[in-house]
């Protein structure tokens, strides 16, 4: 099975971190952490919103993006920015993908952005002045459905079933 990566460098709001934390047990990506954080990974936002998927979640902490780096060498590096001139569909993912979100209030460091311009990519939006980017986690599950959408969903269940009634049955 491919593997997918969703990177969250210094995450500030707990309940993004949750959100993301959800999506990554629900789609089988790995989650991983690049300290510092705004919050303690205790904090009951947090946990909150990842519900009871915690035990489902592969995550992963660094003590800081070099750590990073050099625990995770040879992979594929995707940098989602608001500043990047590709859009994030026109990009092929790779197995061992890493989409890599900076914090809230500040995205990543333009130093990486500059020095990786073929491997960042942006969600589009409308040209407004007043309209900065969409929260992080919609950014991250948006950013992981286009990658396992490429893939083929594999290992996800794509089909449901009703509760009351057979959709054989018609």
């Amino acid at each position: 099975m491919p593997s997918l990566n969703i990177v969250l460098v210094e995450p500030q709001i707990p309940q993004n971190t949750g959100n993301i934390a959800r999506t990554c047990a629900l789609t089988g990506a790995r989650l991983h952490l690049v300290e510092p954080m705004g919050f303690r990974v205790d904090d009951a936002k947090l946990k909150r919103a990842g519900l009871d998927y915690w035990h489902l979640l592969d995550i992963t902490y660094y003590d800081n993006l070099d750590d990073f780096f050099a625990k995770n060498e040879g992979g594929s590096f995707f940098y989602f920015s608001t500043k990047a001139r590709q859009i994030y569909s026109d990009v092929s993912y790779p197995d061992n993908a890493y989409l890599v979100f900076g914090k809230e209030t500040a995205g990543l460091p333009e130093k990486l952005l500059f020095d990786n311009p073929e491997s960042c990519v942006r969600i589009p939006m409308i040209n407004r002045p007043d309209a900065r980017s969409l929260n992080l986690s919609n950014s991250a599950a948006i950013g992981a459905y286009e990658v396992l959408r490429q893939w083929g969903f594999p290992n996800l269940l794509t089909q449901g079933s009703l509760t009351k009634y057979d959709w054989d049955s018609e």
